[in-house]
């Protein structure tokens, strides 16, 4: 019966299709709409997709050979779990009216119900309502992703895909509703995230950190990286779709746009550099895979700041992000927690030290819609104390609600493979298929 339960879901899928088609015109009057944002966004989209696929050939280098394939799936399946999803409700729950500040209502947008036309979305009055949730469902799409590799080589893929829908709906869209919704609790405090670092990675980074702790270790820990050319491409692929990510944020082709494009590029660039010099100084050779982790380091820590942060202040943002995560790493690698590819030091870390460096370094005169005020570094404390509060409660909500999810998943479905699968490999007891 199991084996018919997901074909079952489609089927489901196609009856609401046929139910709610969403043939209502929408027409508005005096509509802002403008080609050069449109054209813009349209190109942003497109940016940040590729960096799903991406991030699977930089995680699918890095495991054992015997698991490539079924770690680069395990990222590829959001472009299709998570778009079917937001089609649906998804987009609802993150952008819908608000219910109490904390997430959307699932009939506002049903089936995309309101996008067909020329309506627009409250905080971006210049490109098209669908646009703008195309763009979005980009975001929910790579945050799962990222969590896959804490658990690489050791989960069910059935399993694996539960639990990514339970998490983009309990955890991602009541934090993106909450940070980037006007009504939304985290919006209304004045938090500052300008284009994930608290949604997309501060979330996925605490819940791989569950995820690692939950699975608990591999039987067999010792491997080396299958492809560290693919690293290489998944970092450049990466790095290139982060325009889109960051700069796309701006929400238009302005200097905004221009301003987040040039500090994505600093960052990340420092970043690489003082990944690969600290290991240095550390006593240890350059490296590929460094210098590739420090740039994506780089990127995270970034991105809650590009649109907030001059350029000077980027390169801080980037070398100190670099510093903190390595010391995290060589910290996780002294414990028993087994994050294979140290998903929450780069990835939840790097989310939260560019947070609390946004509250530090933020200026109205970068960003004229950050209405909370100035950073700690010009001698302004409040908007420094509500990034630091806000840190505290969406690592607990993350953290502390990833951990259930995975247990309601345990219990739905066995997430770990057994011993023998592991040993076997991945790729072939979960998808008979080999590298």
């Amino acid at each position: 019966m199991k084996k018919f339960i997901p074909f079952g879901v489609l089927i489901i899928v196609i009856v609401l299709a046929l139910i709610y088609p969403s043939v209502t015109l929408t027409t508005v009057k005096d509509s802002k709409i403008d080609s050069g944002d449109t054209a813009w966004l349209l190109v942003s989209t497109a940016l940040v997709l590729i960096m799903t696929p991406g991030l699977a050939f930089f995680y699918g280098g890095m495991v054992s050979k015997k698991n490539v394939l079924s770690t680069m799936l395990q990222s590829f399946v959001c472009m299709g779990v998570i778009t079917v999803i937001w089609v649906i409700f998804g987009f609802s729950l993150a952008f819908g009216d608000s219910i109490g500040g904390f997430i959307g209502d699932p009939r506002t947008f049903f089936m995309m119900k309101g996008t067909l036309g020329n309506a627009t979305w409250k905080l971006a009055p210049t490109i098209p309502l669908v646009l703008f949730a195309m763009f979005q469902l980009k975001f929910a799409v790579i945050t799962p992703a990222l969590i896959t590799g804490a658990f690489a080589e050791r989960i069910r893929f059935n399993s694996y895909v539960i639990f990514l829908c339970l998490f983009m709906i309990c955890i991602y869209a009541p934090l993106a509703h909450s940070t980037w919704h006007p009504d939304g609790f985290l919006f209304g405090k004045g938090v500052l995230d300008f284009a994930g670092g608290t949604v997309v990675h501060m979330s996925a980074g605490w819940a791989a950190l569950a995820s690692a702790l939950y699975l608990k270790q591999r039987n067999d820990k010792a491997h080396a990286p299958a492809r560290i050319s693919y690293v290489l491409l998944g970092t450049g692929l990466l790095w290139f779709g982060w325009f889109g990510f960051n700069a796309g944020s701006a929400l238009g082709s302005g200097t905004l746009a221009a301003t987040a494009l040039a500090t994505t590029t600093t960052a990340s660039a420092a970043a690489a550099m003082a990944w690969m010099f600290f290991d240095i100084l550390r006593g240890k050779k350059p490296g590929v895979m460094g210098a590739c982790i420090g740039a994506v380091v780089g990127l995270v820590a970034i991105t809650p700041a590009a649109g907030f942060v001059t350029i000077p202040h980027s390169l801080i943002i980037g070398i100190v992000a670099a510093v903190v995560s390595n010391l995290v790493v060589i910290w996780r690698t002294s414990t028993s927690i087994d994050d294979t590819l140290d998903v929450f030091p780069c990835h939840g870390v790097g989310g939260m030290v560019g947070m609390l460096l946004t509250g530090v370094f933020a200026h109205q005169n970068v960003n004229a819609g950050n209405t909370t005020g100035n950073g700690l570094y010009y001698g302004e404390t409040h908007l420094f104390f509500i990034h630091l509060i806000t840190l505290v409660g969406v690592s607990a909500f993350a953290f502390f609600g990833s951990l259930l999810l995975l247990k309601i998943t345990d219990m739905i479905s066995t997430l770990r493979v057994t011993p023998e699968q592991e040993l076997a490999g991945l790729d072939v007891s979960q998808h008979d298929e080999e590298l």
